[in-house]
């Protein structure tokens, strides 16, 4: 059984231009709801969030130093610390656990 390719390829362009294209064209005026405004305006920041936790928890070869990173990087944030120092810290942080893990068993 052989795939067209180029069909795949043009479903793919179609549903992302529909996706797209369709709100611009049945939307028209500023949307007055502030309920639907509100919700609009935290959807990027969720889907970052969504696609980024499972990663902070998987990425180390040990789970519970991404466990502990993200706490420290919620605690530096907390504090003030800037974006850079953040990931900095996170990062130092899953490096120093997953030297000492094994130690601990």
């Amino acid at each position: 059984m052989t795939h067209n390719t180029y069909l795949y390829i043009f479903a793919a362009a179609a549903v992302s231009c529909l996706i797209r294209v369709l709100p611009l064209t049945l939307i028209r005026g500023k949307i007055k709801n502030p309920f639907l405004r509100s919700f609009l305006y935290y959807v990027p920041y969720v889907t970052l969030a969504v696609m980024t936790f499972p990663a902070i928890i998987t990425a180390p070869q040990v789970p519970l130093a991404g466990i502990l990173a993200l706490a420290v990087g919620i605690l530096a944030a907390w504090k003030g610390m800037n974006m850079l120092g953040i990931a900095a810290l996170c990062c130092a942080v899953v490096f120093i656990c997953e030297i000492i893990y094994p130690y601990l068993l």
